[in-house]
């Protein structure tokens, strides 16, 4: 990891860093996201998220280059939280995935008491399969044409992680 990231929460104030991180190509084409997303549709899109949604972002020099948010389910669900992270294109390789799911995982293990935590990621996006793995999750099975990225249809691994 690198040794000058921070890990905290999201603020409303970081709205034009996530927009510019994930309009990156790279973060856009590992997300379900779309490219060209304005700064004001971001920030509306950032205060619609519902109650019992914890965001993280990583900080490098005082710039959002990661970020990650896990939704907790509710009812017969409330076990379950979901996630869903991008890191710039500029900062990929330098730990910012690794920190951001240390603090999501310690989280939902250690204040949320999620029993479950699961995603999706595309089939193709093999660096970040291994950090899901190195974090415990389990590759639970392919969702075949989840989803239209790039001009065709792609696969997703649904994924998720016990405790």
């Amino acid at each position: 990891m690198t040794q000058d990231m921070l890990v905290r929460a999201r603020e409303p104030e970081d709205a034009a860093d996530v927009a510019e991180l994930l309009n990156q190509p790279k973060a856009v084409w590992g997300t379900l996201q779309t490219p060209f997303t304005s700064v004001d549709e971001r920030r509306k899109r950032m205060a619609a998220l519902p109650a019992g949604h914890t965001n993280f972002v990583g900080v490098i020099e005082g710039k959002v280059v990661g970020t990650l948010g896990m939704n907790r389910l509710e009812g017969r669900r409330a076990h379950v939280g979901t996630i869903g992270m991008a890191v710039h294109d500029a900062y990929a390789g330098r730990g910012v995935g690794t920190a951001l799911m240390s603090a999501a995982v310690d989280q939902a293990d250690k204040w949320l008491n999620l029993r479950r935590i699961e995603l999706s990621v595309w089939t193709d996006n093999a660096r970040a399969i291994a950090l899901y793995e190195r974090f415990g999750f389990e590759r639970e099975g392919v969702l075949r044409r989840y989803a239209w990225r790039d001009g065709e249809y792609v696969d997703a691994l649904w994924m998720a992680r016990l405790r």
